[in-house]
């Protein structure tokens, strides 16, 4: 059985590789290489696979989840700018694809071992990544 809990969050970032000129940041990253960074509204997924207990009915309780989720994720990237206020992307260019991994590397030891976990980051409704730990 797959639960899945959703929960949003806003934050802004810059695509930046600080080994590169600034021509070719901005021709690989375009818009996205704003020297004063830009914003998205991410639609977090948190996908939990596993089987249903018998005495719950629940593969995991889902207010237990929402719970875990907004206080080891939404508290710690809501309304900042990933790459000034979160250490996780001091060194780490924060992608949608890196994003969803450090939420990914957070959220696996948090939860139980026998659930797999799959983490969907969505940065527009047309753009999204998925990331499951392989």
């Amino acid at each position: 059985m797959k639960i899945i809990r959703v929960e949003t969050f806003n934050a802004a970032h810059r695509l930046n590789n600080p080994l590169w000129d600034e021509a070719t940041n901005q021709a690989v990253f375009g818009k996205c290489n704003n020297a004063n960074f830009h914003g998205h509204k991410y639609r977090l997924e948190v996908q939990l696979e596993g089987p249903i207990d018998p005495e719950t009915g629940y593969v995991m309780d889902m207010k237990l989840l929402s719970e875990l989720i907004k206080n080891e994720i939404v508290e710690r990237f809501d309304h900042r700018n990933f790459n000034l206020d979160c250490p996780e992307f001091k060194e780490l260019n924060p992608s949608a694809e890196n994003i969803a991994l450090v939420i990914w590397n957070i959220l696996r030891p948090l939860l139980p071992k026998d659930l797999a976990l799959v983490v969907r980051l969505w940065e527009t409704p047309r753009n999204g990544v998925e990331y499951d730990g392989k």
